[in-house]
């Protein structure tokens, strides 16, 4: 079977999807599991999921599956009638997003990857069936309350900086590949200790522990569900919030807002902020923090150099942009590319505007 695609532009999709007043909701989800065919697999689940109007992207691979989508509300029963007709995907959790926005996702994207959370694990006898325990919002709560306890957060540090659980240790790293063997030899002389791991849904800490057993320690666990389900659970039970600030999410939202805490600050004046933002030159798209000030001084660019390549006239910004190898600096979340917002020359340029 040829593999399933959107045949109309991303730009019409969102345009339409941003004039279509339909009430949806934000699901994400995710399972280890065996997939013998992952392409296969992936033909099969475009098929069902679209019938449903579900939009959204998910990566599949021989692990299992990965998913942040969009389902409109009245076909929410529907939805989860037809994802667990899928014999392995059946009971699954689903996580419903705590600051929903219908629109975080215009378009139904299922990639076919080598791993549905780049990991960098080589090891041959590494076995995501051997993981951490699972950490109820309740459990996390009361193990968090022993000073023994120790908290990781396995997110990336733009993660962090806008929303973080009290006394959570960062592991400083751009990417999950780089924090698991930070993590294991940041901790290398408390192999006894209780270790309690947690990310945004619960799919990278849910590795993580496995990693971390792998590596010989004893005590790990997991938050259920990660943030997503830790929040909506003490909002229905009312429970007692250990998380502050933002938790960032992949989608068009970038955040959901937990408390009213602004932890971060502006990248640009540093002034109290917490709201990430796409460097509105198509050739930086920078993620970066910025301010109200700031972006209406700038216009959601990321430099005043930004700010002018923005301003041209469309076709002048093509060609400004034809044949210049933008590698890594489109969507680049890297710590590193911070100061240069304080450059006159647009980050990756080298003199010349992209």
């Amino acid at each position: 079977m040829k593999a399933l695609h959107n045949r109309i532009s991303r730009k019409e999709l969102k345009e339409r999807m941003s004039n279509d007043p339909t009430p949806r909701t934000t699901v994400s989800f995710y399972h280890y599991f065996l997939i013998t065919d992952p392409s296969g697999f992936r033909d099969q689940l475009y098929h069902l999921l679209n019938s449903v109007g579900v939009v959204g992207r998910i990566y599949v691979a021989r692990e299992g599956i990965n998913a942040q989508i969009s389902v409109p509300t009245a076909q929410l029963a529907l939805f989860k009638e037809t994802l667990y007709g899928i014999e392995p995907l059946k009971g699954i959790r689903l996580n419903t997003a705590v600051d929903n926005n219908s629109r975080s996702f215009f378009v139904l994207d299922i990639k076919v990857r080598d791993k549905i959370v780049a990991d960098g694990i080589t090891d041959p006898a590494f076995d995501m069936q051997r993981k951490g325990r699972y950490a109820t919002p309740e459990q996390f709560n009361e193990m968090a309350k022993d000073p023994r306890t120790i908290i990781i957060d396995m997110r990336n540090y733009y993660e962090y900086e806008v929303g973080h659980f009290k006394d959570a240790i960062e592991i400083p790293s751009d990417t999950f590949r780089q924090q698991l063997p930070l993590a294991a030899d940041l901790m290398r002389d408390k192999k006894d200790a209780t270790i309690l791991m947690y990310c945004t849904g619960g799919i990278r800490c849910e590795k993580a522990s496995a990693y971390m057993l792998h590596n010989g320690f004893k005590n790990v666990f997991h938050l259920e569900g990660g943030i997503i389900n830790y929040a909506r659970q003490v909002k229905e039970k009312q429970l007692d919030n250990l998380f502050i600030g933002k938790n960032f999410v992949f989608d068009e939202r970038l955040s959901e807002r937990i408390t009213d805490h602004v932890i971060a600050h502006c990248h640009q004046c540093g002034a109290p902020a917490d709201t990430h933002v796409n460097c509105a030159n198509e050739g930086c798209h920078l993620l970066f923090i910025q301010c109200e000030s700031c972006a209406l001084t700038l216009k959601g660019c990321c430099t005043p150099a930004c700010l002018q390549v923005a301003s041209l006239p469309a076709e002048e910004r093509k060609k400004l942009r034809k044949g210049v190898d933008k590698g890594q600096h489109i969507f680049n979340k890297s710590r590193s590319r911070l100061p240069l917002l304080s450059s006159k020359e647009p980050p990756g340029s080298s003199g010349q505007s992209v």
